[in-house]
């Protein structure tokens, strides 16, 4: 069993930065690859940001490629979403995501294992 505690979210205003946290405990964190994902209202759950078991790959949502930077510390068993340039459209609960599989399988939530509680972004104009 893995427990994932995100952290970091909060209310800015559009253009800011925040950088999220997701913290594992439970079992070999380098064993997971990692992931983000959000929720908006309304909508389904949508894939964010990937990083690879080691940390050598990194995978991003088309609208945030170049703004969000996904990344781990595996001694920490950590794994961060840097936020840059922040827009209202980024609005949403936020959540961490683990599993064995493929990073494909991730990216499509074909296979998640583990996910966290979720930590809510709020951008306003």
């Amino acid at each position: 069993q893995v427990q994932l505690v995100e952290s970091g979210g909060g209310l800015v205003q559009a253009g800011a930065s925040l950088r999220l946290s997701c913290a594992a405990s439970g079992r070999t964190f380098s064993n997971y690859n990692m992931g983000w994902f959000r929720q908006a209202p309304g909508k389904e759950r949508q894939f964010v940001a990937a990083i690879s078991k080691i940390g050598g790959n990194t995978y991003y949502e088309d609208s945030v490629r170049g703004r969000f930077t996904i990344s781990r510390d595996n001694a920490k068993n950590t794994v961060y979403l840097q936020m840059n340039s922040l827009k209202p459209e980024d609005t949403a609960v936020y959540y961490c995501a683990a599993n064995t599989g493929t990073v494909a399988s991730m990216i499509t939530m074909g296979r998640i294992d583990y996910w966290g509680q979720g930590t809510q972004v709020t951008v306003s104009a």
